[in-house]
């Protein structure tokens, strides 16, 4: 706990009303979050969001038993999918799923892109067609890229890519505020193809890995073994006490962005 607690302040970034050297302490964790984007990280690509207006959204569901993630785990207002395999698309952790609105970037019937802009609940969506692959889908299939523009902010999910996106792609999926992306190799591009993903995609507040190898799941590579650390700059490389990154949507852009390792039990992330 004490570890926790000396690195709380690393977890609420711009939020000062928690105390560095405090436990995480639940009362002081929920007072923080108001008015603030809360990203919390269930392994995977799986990530549950909740905007300040309280819209909730999970992001990429999986029932992997090495994350406790189990049916009926969680409320949302929506659900999306970037792709339709099983580490992905297991909607029923969600409360009453089917009354719950779902979107899919892969139409997993005709094996399609299903691309789109709406609005739902005052959360602006978008989804950009990429593959799962190096050869164009051959291998793994489709994937979408989802963009959510909350309260300001534009939040880019990557799902499962699989290569550096095309200047097509970047131009279509605009700027980018957090970046959550794939570094674990084996089935999507590792940190080394990662960190030329983010040069390409430039994101200015805060650049969030995801599907790789964790101590509780190691068929993937962990960010040291795949290269990702190596590439980041050592003073951006902060590491979250918890699963969980509180954002201050309205904070100005920073000189460069953060890369937040969020914790889900022990990861050997960085070590």
């Amino acid at each position: 706990m004490s570890r926790i607690g000396l690195s709380l302040a690393l977890l609420l970034c711009c939020v000062s009303t928690v105390p560095a050297d405090d436990p995480p302490d639940a009362k002081k964790l929920e007072e923080a979050r108001k008015g603030k984007l809360v990203i919390r990280w269930h392994g995977q690509s799986m990530f549950e969001i909740i905007a300040p207006n309280g819209t909730r959204i999970i992001i990429d569901p999986h029932m992997l038993e090495q994350y406790r993630v189990k049916e009926d785990t969680f409320t949302a207002d929506l659900i999306c999918v970037s792709h339709p395999h099983s580490d992905h698309s297991q909607v029923q952790v969600v409360k009453d799923f089917k009354k719950v609105k779902t979107l899919h970037a892969v139409n997993k019937e005709t094996n399609e892109w299903h691309e789109f802009k709406e609005e739902y609940k005052g959360i602006k969506i978008q989804t950009v067609g990429t593959y799962h692959d190096s050869q164009m889908g051959l291998q793994r299939g489709l994937n979408g890229v989802f963009i959510l523009e909350i309260d300001g902010l534009r939040v880019v999910h990557l799902g499962d890519l699989g290569h550096k996106l095309t200047e097509r792609q970047i131009k279509r999926i605009g700027a980018v505020d957090v970046l959550m992306i794939p570094a674990g190799g084996t089935y999507t591009i590792n940190g080394l193809v990662a960190a030329e993903v983010i040069k390409q995609l430039n994101p200015r507040h805060y650049i969030i890995p995801m599907h790789y190898g964790t101590l509780v799941y190691d068929w993937l590579l962990d960010l040291k073994k795949s290269g990702f650390i190596e590439e980041m700059k050592p003073g951006q490389v902060k590491r979250i006490p918890i699963n969980e990154l509180i954002i201050d949507t309205k904070a100005p852009v920073p000189k460069e962005p953060t890369v937040a390792i969020l914790h889900f039990w022990s990861t050997r992330a960085i070590d």
